[in-house]
């Protein structure tokens, strides 16, 4: 099993350097690979900030990543769980962070956007302000 960094899953999506598309596909696909929670972290904000894409086209591509029979992600529960709040709203970042956080009792915060926002999340633990 290998474990891939950001920037080999941003050329895998975004295509933007042929040869570098070309080596990142070849090496997911002849083996297994791992991604680590902090690579889908980064690379949601890279493909969002650096390259403009919009929310769903990154779900999108995650969702066909991890789909893959030889893709294995750090938390399949936890990394779901996160796409599917961010698909309802929550950025991805707070997302994964309160998915991620199931063995605790609530996530406290300032941010009472992701407060109002979690509300309908009924996968994630409750989230409140400090």
């Amino acid at each position: 099993m290998i474990s891939v960094d950001t920037n080999v899953i941003v050329r895998l999506i975004t295509m933007d350097d042929k040869k570098q598309a070309e080596r990142a596909a070849k090496a997911i696909q002849s083996e297994r690979v791992f991604i680590p929670h902090t690579v889908l972290l980064e690379t949601y904000w890279v493909l969002s900030s650096a390259y403009g894409l919009d929310r769903e086209t990154i779900l999108q591509a995650f969702r066909n990543l991890i789909g893959l029979d030889n893709v294995v992600v750090e938390n399949l529960t936890v990394t779901s769980h996160a796409i599917e709040a961010c698909q309802n709203g929550l950025d991805f970042a707070d997302a994964l962070h309160v998915a991620s956080s199931r063995s605790a009792v609530k996530f406290v915060t300032f941010d009472r956007d992701l407060v109002k926002n979690s509300k309908k999340e009924e996968r994630l633990i409750p989230v409140s302000e400090v």
